[in-house]
C-alpha cells in the first residue's frame, strides 16, 4: 500500500516587493552604523584588549599575572582583573599578533550581538506581529551596535558579548528544552567574570533548582581547574587582587555607572558611605529579583533576564558602560509591547516614547560626548548629577517601573511552561 500523502505545508512566500523592502531596510541600518563608526572612530584603541594581551604575554614569560599594569591618562595604573580561569581561556591569544587578536575580538562581538539579538527577539512574547527573529536581528543589530555599551565594548576590545551568549545559551536554548546541563553557560560565564553570578540568584528565585546547581557546579569546577593549573596565581587573585577595587579604576569616575559610583560622585573626594551603599544595593536586589521572578512566573523570561542583568550592574561596586548590555533587551521588551496587537493607542504611544528615551540615553551615554569626570570632584548640581548618572538612573527606572504582565497578557496559562519557567504561585 502506498504511503499516505502528506498535506502540503503552509509556506508563505514573501512578495518580491516585501523582500526588496526588507533587504533595503537592513542595508540602510547597516550603512548608518558603518558611517557612524567611521565618524566616531576607535577612541579607545582597544585599551582593555591591550591589557588582556600584554598581561597574558607577561604571564607567559614567567612574571606574576596580577603584577601587570598599564597606565591610563585618567585613572592611573590599571591591572588585569579577570579570574585565573579567564586567563587560561584567553591564554592562546598571547601567541598571536595583536592585529589578529583585535580583528577576532571585533568580529566575535559583532557576531555575538547578532545572535544574541535574534535569540532575545525570539523570547519576546507579546509583539513583533510574527516577524522572523533572524530578520529582526539583521535589521536592529546595526542600530544596537551604536549605543554606548556596545561602542565601548568594541573600541575597548571587551569580551562582554561572549559572556552574554553563554548566559543566553541557557535561557534561550537549554532551559526551554529541559536540558540536563542547563545552567552550565551561566556557570562558565561566572567563572570567567563574576558579574554573571547574579543569574544564579535569578535561577534560585525562580525555583529552577537543577539549573542553579549545574551553574554553581560549573563555576566551581572551572575555578578549581584554574587552581590546579595555576595555584599561586589563583591564590593571589582570591586573597588579594579580587578585593582591591583600585586595580579596576576610581569609584567616582563618571564611567562607573553603579550605585556605588553614584554615591561616590555625590561626596567625592571623600569616600562614599559603605552602609548607605549596602542598604541601597540590598533594596535593589530584593525588589529587582522579586520582580524578575514574577515576570518569569508570568512567562516573560525576557523581562526577567533584563531586570536581573540591570540589577547586577547596579549593585556591582564598579560597572562600566560596556557592562550595561541589558539596556538592549529592555528596548526589545518595550518595542515588543508597543507592537502587540492588543496594545491600546495611549499605552502604545507612551511605550514608544519610552523606547526613544532609553535608546537616546544609551546612545549618548556618559563618557562618549560629555565630561568623563577626569577630576576627583563631587557632583554639586542637578543637571550634572543627571548627566553623570544617566545610565544608573535609567537602569533604576527600568528595574522598578516596567510593568510585569500577568499570564493572560503574555499568551495564556501555559506561557510560563512554554518559557521553561516553573510558576512561583504568586500573583503577577
Amino acid at each position: 500500500m502506498p504511503p499516505a500523502a502528506r498535506a502540503p505545508r503552509d509556506v508563505r512566500v514573501p512578495r518580491p516587493g516585501a523582500v526588496v523592502f526588507r533587504v533595503g531596510a537592513v542595508v540602510a541600518t547597516t550603512s548608518i552604523a558603518a558611517l557612524t563608526y567611521l565618524l566616531y572612530g576607535n577612541r579607545h584603541h582597544f585599551y582593555d584588549l591591550h591589557i588582556y594581551y600584554d598581561a597574558l604575554r607577561w604571564w607567559a614569560e614567567g612574571h606574576p599575572l596580577y603584577d601587570y599594569s598599564r597606565p591610563d591618562e585618567v585613572q592611573g595604573l590599571l591591572y588585569f582583573t579577570y579570574t585565573p580561569f579567564a586567563a587560561l581561556v584567553m591564554y592562546p591569544i598571547a601567541f598571536l599578533p595583536f592585529a589578529a587578536v583585535a580583528l577576532i575580538f571585533t568580529g566575535l562581538t559583532v557576531a555575538a550581538t547578532y545572535i544574541a539579538t535574534a535569540w532575545l527577539c525570539r523570547m519576546v512574547k507579546d509583539g513583533w506581529r510574527g516577524a522572523s527573529p533572524w530578520y529582526l536581528a539583521a535589521l536592529v543589530t546595526p542600530l544596537l551596535l551604536l549605543v554606548e555599551p556596545l561602542r565601548e565594548t568594541i573600541t575597548l576590545g571587551q569580551i562582554n558579548l561572549l559572556l552574554v551568549l553563554l548566559i543566553l545559551v541557557d535561557f534561550a536554548y537549554c532551559l526551554p528544552r529541559g536540558h540536563r546541563f542547563a545552567g552550565i553557560g551561566i556557570g562558565l560565564a561566572t567563572a570567567i567574570k563574576l558579574f554573571p553570578g547574579i543569574f544564579i540568584l535569578y535561577l534560585l528565585a525562580t525555583r529552577r533548582w537543577p539549573a542553579a546547581v549545574v551553574a554553581m557546579a560549573a563555576a566551581s569546577a572551572a575555578t578549581v581547574l584554574a587552581g590546579l593549573v595555576a595555584p599561586g596565581t589563583s591564590w593571589r587573585f582570591w586573597t588579594d587582587a579580587l578585593w582591591s577595587t583600585e586595580r579596576v579604576g576610581r569609584l567616582d569616575y563618571t564611567g562607573n555607572q553603579s550605585l556605588l559610583g553614584l554615591w561616590s560622585r555625590l561626596v567625592a573626594p571623600e569616600p562614599a558611605s559603605r552602609p548607605l551603599w549596602l542598604i541601597s544595593a540590598l533594596l535593589v536586589v530584593f525588589v529587582g529579583i522579586r520582580r524578575a521572578a514574577r515576570a518569569a512566573a508570568a512567562g516573560d523570561e525576557l523581562l526577567g533576564l533584563t531586570i536581573t542583568g540591570l540589577v547586577g550592574g547596579l549593585v556591582s561596586p564598579i560597572t562600566w558602560p560596556h557592562h550595561i548590555f541589558w539596556l538592549l533587551p529592555a528596548l526589545l521588551v518595550l518595542v515588543g509591547r508597543a507592537t502587540a496587537a492588543d496594545t491600546r493607542v495611549a499605552p502604545r504611544a507612551l511605550t514608544l516614547l519610552a523606547v526613544a528615551g532609553v535608546y537616546a540615553v544609551a546612545f549618548y551615554g556618559v563618557v562618549s560626548f560629555t565630561n568623563r569626570g577626569d577630576a576627583v570632584e563631587r557632583t554639586d548640581s542637578v543637571p550634572e548629577f543627571v548627566l553623570r548618572n544617566l545610565l544608573v538612573l535609567v537602569a533604576l527606572a527600568l528595574v522598578f517601573l516596567v510593568p510585569v504582565r500577568g499570564r493572560a497578557d503574555v499568551g495564556g496559562v501555559d506561557a510560563g511552561k512554554e518559557a521553561g519557567v516553573r510558576s512561583l504561585h504568586r500573583p503577577a
